[in-house]
C-alpha cells in the first residue's frame, strides 16, 4: 500500500501562544483520530515540530483519493484550525523499533 505524508500548519498566527477553547477541542479530536488510525495500522508516524511550525502525519492509503479523504477527515482540518498539504511519500530508511 502506498505511503503519503500530510503537513499541517495552524490557520491562526497566535494559535500556539493563545489557543482558543474550540482550537484545543479540535486538536484533542485530531489526536484521537490519529491515535485510532495508528491502532488500525493506517498511521505510521505523527507528531508536531517542537519549534511550533508544523506537524506531520505519515500514513498508508490505497490511492491519492483515499489519502486526500483521510487527510480531509482530520478534525483539525474539518474545523478550520489547521490547513494541510498532501504528498506521496516513500520511506527509504527506517530503523526497526
Amino acid at each position: 500500500m502506498p505511503n503519503y505524508i500530510y503537513l499541517i500548519h495552524p490557520l491562526r498566527e497566535e494559535f500556539f501562544q493563545f489557543p482558543t477553547d474550540e482550537e484545543n477541542t479540535a486538536m484533542e479530536e485530531h489526536y484521537q483520530y490519529l491515535k485510532s488510525s495508528l491502532q488500525t495500522g493506517q498511521v505510521l508516524l505523527a507528531g508536531p515540530c517542537l519549534d511550533e511550525t508544523f506537524g506531520l502525519v505519515i500514513f498508508q492509503a490505497e490511492d491519492e483519493s483515499s489519502a486526500n479523504a483521510f487527510m480531509m477527515n482530520d478534525p483539525s482540518i474539518q474545523k478550520n484550525v489547521m490547513m494541510a498539504e498532501l504528498h506521496p511519500f516513500r520511506i527509504s530508511l527506517c530503523r526497526d523499533q
